[in-house]
């Protein structure tokens, strides 16, 4: 595989100042995006995850995140496979819980270096760390603890003629393994909104309404993206249920929204064109921005 080369930036791709979207640094999330995107193919168990694996926790213990890692052996239709959930986690003065999560694994397609599935998110989850972890963090809940998880194994393992073969039992075991380990340990109480982001990079960004999220949580940030001016980005439109990483938090009645462009992205799903020149530092700094100014909201109704 050749290693890709970040593409020149046109004006209209551009992420906008930080100043322009609450601190939250587009520019930042597209080199950390970059960054995964040169270890190349990156399915669990692989020497290019780890070196994932390296990176997303060396980013977290610069930008002074408290970082947990919960390593498990998954089984799947290839074997048992070692896999690593990556936990920041900022404390907060009351007991809720908000989590935001990611997946940063890739499918096992040929030649695929996934720019947006899952790069595109890993670099928002890690810019997100950035504003909020640290002595002096540039944002903070109010009371809130705010877990950022970068999650293994959300991919389907079995992949027949370049085509992965999704079905509930091989699919997202990082965000079931996580959910499990909450409920065993009394914490998935506590967690009053998960908030799921996925393929979020597209230079055409056009997220819609997954029909498997809580409507009171799409509604808030919704709302929040057309104040800041994103109507065309977060549209109205509704789209069915996606099988992603939110589901095993819905099925255990947690709160919990997918914000995912799949259709538009869904041009160049799991193949090898998935690519830098697919994705955008605009559409990251969207998604951050939305993201920012939605926490304090979410914090707010959940309490």
């Amino acid at each position: 595989m050749q290693p890709q080369h970040s593409p020149a930036i046109s004006p209209a791709d551009a992420a906008p100042p930080a100043t322009q979207t609450a601190g939250f640094d587009g520019a930042r999330a597209w080199d950390y995006l970059v960054k995964q995107v040169g270890f190349g193919s990156r399915p669990p168990g692989s020497p290019a995850i780890a070196k994932t694996q390296d990176y997303i926790k060396s980013q977290l213990a610069a930008f002074g995140c408290t970082e947990e890692d919960d390593d498990f052996t998954a089984q799947t239709p290839l074997g048992s496979i070692h896999m690593k959930n990556i936990v920041a986690k900022i404390p907060g003065t009351g007991r809720d819980i908000i989590l935001l999560i990611t997946h940063y694994d890739t499918v096992r397609v040929e030649h695929f270096v996934g720019a947006n599935d899952s790069a595109s998110s890993t670099g928002v989850m890690l810019e997100m760390a950035r504003l909020y972890c640290g002595a002096n963090p540039a944002h903070k809940l109010n009371s809130a603890s705010l877990w950022i998880a970068f999650l293994d194994g959300e991919e389907a393992q079995s992949v027949i003629d370049g085509k992965a073969q999704w079905t509930d039992e091989d699919s997202v075991y990082g965000s079931r393994e996580l959910a499990a380990r909450l409920a065993v340990s009394g914490e998935l109480k506590r967690v009053k909104a998960v908030v799921l982001a996925d393929m979020i990079g597209d230079r055409d960004l056009e997220i819609r309404r997954e029909a498997n999220s809580t409507p009171w949580l799409v509604d808030l940030i919704w709302s929040t993206a057309r104040r800041l001016g994103y109507g065309k980005i977060f549209l109205d439109d509704r789209q069915g249920p996606v099988g992603d990483d939110h589901d095993p938090f819905v099925r255990r009645g947690v709160t919990a929204i997918d914000l995912i462009d799949f259709e538009s992205g869904n041009t160049f799903w799991h193949t090898a064109q998935d690519t830098l020149d697919k994705v955008s530092p605009r559409s990251l700094a969207i998604v951050g921005h939305v993201l920012v100014e939605s926490l304090p909201l979410i914090e707010k109704h959940a309490r």
